[in-house]
């Protein structure tokens, strides 16, 4: 089966004010959690996926990357010198173990698992420990980016929760992720080892995944008449996400009354990146899906 799409990182500077921002999206997020190294984050929850809000927070507890190990924290203190947005793509995982020995089997990702805990807060106020298992894969065609599986090796009802699943905005889940290149087709034995899925090829175009968790490749003029007046970087990057919502029309009066900006064209409604740190956002009726 192909994967889902888990989550997307989303770094920025300022966590606090990240946040602040993404509330006036419209996005309920978590409480703070705090990693033994070096990162915090604050979690948009859907259904069964999630945005996060990752910040370094603590440089010294930062550890290098190694030959064999790929370090989380140092991967994305590299991005932030040079931009804020999205860094990296998680995909679900039932054995992240696993995933590693595959990956490093198609040379994609010579790494160690990485296992780690963290503390989560509860909707009542309380914690809970969280345990998860990760595996890393890089492609050297697509520099200052990362993808990983993600495996949740705790009880789910301790990380999903209702109460932080209900968003002003309605946004029900994340259903695509746009990335620019300038040649997609290049990228496709990659991403097709990452999402376990075969790639569809088009002129300008590379897409891969199950309808509802997919992954779109453009070039840049087919990014230009996605998202005109986006600036698209010399190499790979990550650019929009596309996220499902009940009702459309209450997507847009939630976002006018916090005095969001956006443009609504063909059923899509887009909030450029530069209000929410660096990721554009389309939000889509999910019965259009």
């Amino acid at each position: 089966m192909p994967r889902r799409l888990d989550h997307l990182v989303i770094c920025v500077r300022d966590l606090a004010q990240a946040a602040l921002d993404w509330q006036t999206l419209g996005f309920r997020l978590t409480p703070t959690g705090v990693h033994p190294f070096g990162t915090s984050n604050r979690l948009a929850m859907f259904a069964n996926n999630f945005l996060e809000l990752l910040a370094v927070t603590d440089a010294a507890a930062a550890p290098p990357a190694a030959p064999g190990r790929f370090s989380f924290a140092a991967h994305n203190q590299d991005f932030l010198a040079t931009a804020e947005g999205m860094s990296m793509l998680a995909m679900h995982s039932a054995d992240a173990h696993a995933d590693a020995a595959r990956f490093k089997g198609h040379h994609i990702g010579a790494y160690a698992p990485f296992d780690f805990g963290r503390d989560a807060v509860l909707p009542s106020g309380g914690t809970a420990r969280v345990e998860f298992s990760l595996a890393f894969a890089t492609d050297p065609a697509m520099p200052g980016i990362a993808f990983f599986t993600c495996q949740q090796r705790h009880p789910p009802e301790l990380f999903w929760k209702p109460q932080y699943q209900r968003h002003p905005n309605g946004a029900l889940r994340v259903i695509e992720v746009v990335m620019s290149a300038p040649e997609p087709a290049v990228h496709r034995g990659f991403l097709e080892h990452i999402t376990e899925s075969a790639a569809e090829l088009a002129p300008g175009r590379l897409t891969v995944g199950a309808r509802g968790d997919r992954i779109t490749v453009l070039s840049p003029p087919e990014m230009a008449r996605r998202l005109p007046g986006l600036a698209v970087a010399p190499t790979p990057r990550f650019c929009a996400a596309r996220l499902a919502v009940t009702d459309l029309d209450a997507t847009r009066r939630a976002l006018k009354s916090n005095g969001v900006g956006f443009e609504v064209s063909d059923a899509v409604l887009l909030v450029p990146p530069t209000a929410s740190h660096g990721l554009a956002l389309e939000f889509v009726e999910q019965e259009t899906i």
